[in-house]
């Protein structure tokens, strides 16, 4: 994962813990009896491998995810297997934590030109002409 072209970090899998349920929805006898859904969870405080204001940006911008303790929890329910949960819950976190950490430029405040201001206006007065 990568935030800017000058930064790049990633977070070892062995930050990352997982916990398994059983998962809701269709699956006959078969969902009964197995936890397949996965919660991917990450301590965001305590991760080593993040600096302070990656930390706040993150806790900050996944406010949402993040419960009480800043533990970031992502749950993965649509295959029918353990595995490809957690595959899939491993590959939602890689984006999801990149565009959280991904810096937006400032806008940078414009003014319309002469000329469309003139066109603007002589557009205004076109159209109350046709509608009067």
């Amino acid at each position: 994962m990568t935030q800017d072209a000058d930064r790049e970090f990633a977070i070892p899998e062995t930050e990352l813990s997982f916990t398994f349920s059983r998962s809701s929805g269709p699956g006959g006898q078969h969902v009964n009896k197995t936890s397949t859904r996965v919660t991917l969870r990450f301590d965001i405080g305590n991760s080593p491998s993040l600096s302070g204001e990656e930390k706040d940006l993150l806790k900050e911008r996944l406010a949402t995810r993040i419960d009480k303790r800043g533990i970031l929890r992502l749950v993965t329910q649509k295959h029918r297997s353990q595995a490809a949960n957690r595959k899939e819950a491993i590959e939602r976190f890689g984006p999801l934590i990149r565009s959280a950490l991904k810096t937006t430029r400032p806008r940078k405040p414009t003014r319309a030109s002469k000329a469309a201001k003139e066109r603007r206006l002589r557009e205004k007065t076109r159209r109350s002409r046709i509608k009067s």
